[in-house]
């Protein structure tokens, strides 16, 4: 499969009455289309930003990343906005659906930003949410879903635009273990059956398990973990060059 994401020499530090704090210390990444890859890592390790580095959230302070050979560096805010519209669907372990609007009118709003008529977004996202399980949700609004129908709302919002990359925060970790569980089954099939390159941060090592690589982010490089079927460490490498 050909590489749909890659991450070169990524730094990135945060400045603070404190001095500096370095998160990301030269790190690398790359990820093949259809390919889900876990980051797993303790409590402010630095998964989060990473996330939002990949997905054009946050700029790093050196380094390049490029989603689907588009190298998102140097990219005016408007530019950069509209790569994130094209090419990125985020999902949050909150679901962040706005409350005033239907399931339907949710997944559609990417669509409508992109300035895609009404037709077309109402079509894409009625079909999306449908394979989701959800064509009996659509008029609802988030206040009247159950939570894993909220985040399965929000994984049609993040499809929806048919984004090169995924790039999923926690996004079981506000569910109980059985919602999550399809909830992240679910997502995985979506991914895989569009060829997209999938991040995925968790704490849940048994959702990382059943990714097709795990990392490890560690003193702001990342690790390439394999596990075996009871969670225990066959062997360890760093993926980046780390600092010096």
């Amino acid at each position: 499969m050909s590489e749909c994401l890659r991450a070169d020499g990524i730094w990135k530090a945060y400045r603070g009455e404190g001095g500096e704090l370095r998160v990301l210390k030269g790190l690398d990444l790359s990820v093949r289309a259809g390919e889900i890859i876990a980051v797993v890592g303790v409590s402010g390790v630095g998964k989060s930003t990473l996330l939002h580095v990949l997905g054009a959230l946050d700029r790093p302070d050196r380094g390049e990343v490029r989603i689907g050979g588009t190298s998102i560096a140097g990219l005016s805010l408007d530019r950069l906005a509209e790569a994130r519209n094209r090419l990125v669907g985020f999902v949050f372990q909150f679901h962040y659906l706005l409350p005033e609007f239907s399931a339907l009118e949710n997944v559609m709003m990417p669509l409508l930003i992109r300035r895609e008529s009404a037709a077309v977004a109402s079509g894409r996202a009625r079909a999306l949410l449908s394979e989701l399980g959800l064509e009996a949700r659509l008029s609802h609004r988030p206040g009247r879903l159950s939570g894993g129908e909220q985040q399965r709302v929000a994984i049609a919002r993040a499809l929806v635009t048919g984004p090169a990359l995924l790039l999923a925060d926690e996004p079981t970790g506000n569910l109980d273990p059985g919602t999550g569980g399809a909830v992240f089954d679910l997502l995985r099939h979506l991914a895989k059956r569009r060829s997209m390159a999938s991040v995925v941060a968790t704490h849940n090592e048994a959702l990382a398990r059943s990714c097709d690589r795990t990392l490890r982010l560690c003193e702001g490089t990342l690790r390439d973990v394999s596990l075996t079927t009871d969670g225990s460490r066959l062997r360890e490498r760093t993926d980046g060059p780390g600092e010096g």
